[in-house]
């Protein structure tokens, strides 16, 4: 009897053992989409695998503030910011700021825009195609160009609904522009919703549709630009260098 009951008890302890390892990983505290409004204007969080976009931007009245980003670690309600690239001050890039990040229920306070606020969840980041993807492939003509790794770059973060793209360099600071909004994929679709354009604010509003598939860890995107014209394109996740 005591025999049956010692394998029983070693049976329950395996089982907890097996549970505990197999149970998620606890998301990270900012991991995720988060919005800071005033008036008009909203201030936009995307945060994942350590990395960050921040952008300031009015969707009403189609104007673009600013953008920056880079590496994010959060300890003790501060989140530390090291610059890959800032929109309005090149000189940033490679330097590290310092701002509050305290969790209240779903929200949090934050001086992350200038002046602190109350920062709301938006979105989740914890789908296939979050992360920060590099464009290493366009097709050009009839052939497909390899595009190496360079300081110049450009990068597209999505979470779970949303997406930004920025075109940077991580040596010398220079921002050559940026987009962003809300996407969906499914069936083969992919779709993004523009809500801020650096480049031009008259594309704000408009929606564009693209044939993707996956192909690995590689993303095919084809369809046209917002400009009309083809593309093709090959974008592959990133690790921190290419970052």
């Amino acid at each position: 009897m005591k025999l049956k009951i010692q394998f029983c008890l070693l049976g329950l302890f395996c089982l907890m053992l097996s549970t505990a390892f197999s149970e998620p990983a606890q998301k990270h505290p900012v991991n995720g989409s988060w919005m800071f409004t005033s008036d008009n204007e909203t201030w936009l969080l995307m945060a994942a695998d350590g990395y960050c976009m921040v952008t300031h931007y009015d969707q009403a009245g189609k104007k673009f503030f600013k953008t920056f980003g880079g590496f994010l670690s959060l300890e003790n309600d501060k989140l530390k910011l090291q610059y890959r690239f800032h929109s309005g001050d090149q000189g940033k890039t490679g330097t590290t700021a310092v701002f509050t990040w305290e969790p209240n229920g779903k929200n949090a306070e934050s001086d992350l825009s200038g002046s602190r606020g109350t920062w709301v969840r938006v979105g989740e980041a914890d789908s296939e195609m979050t992360g920060i993807w590099r464009i290493t492939q366009r097709k050009e003509g009839a052939n497909m160009r390899e595009i190496r790794l360079a300081p110049r770059r450009t990068l597209k973060f999505l979470t779970n609904d949303r997406f930004q793209w920025a075109a940077i360099n991580v040596e010398t600071g220079e921002f050559s522009g940026t987009g962003g909004g809300t996407y969906t994929f499914k069936d083969g679709t992919y779709a993004e919703t523009i809500h801020f354009f650096s480049r031009d604010s008259s594309r704000v509003g408009m929606t564009l549709e693209f044939k993707d598939r996956m192909e690995g860890s590689n993303w095919v995107h084809t369809g046209l630009s917002s400009k009309g014209d083809p593309i093709y394109e090959v974008w592959s996740k990133t690790s921190k260098n290419e970052q």
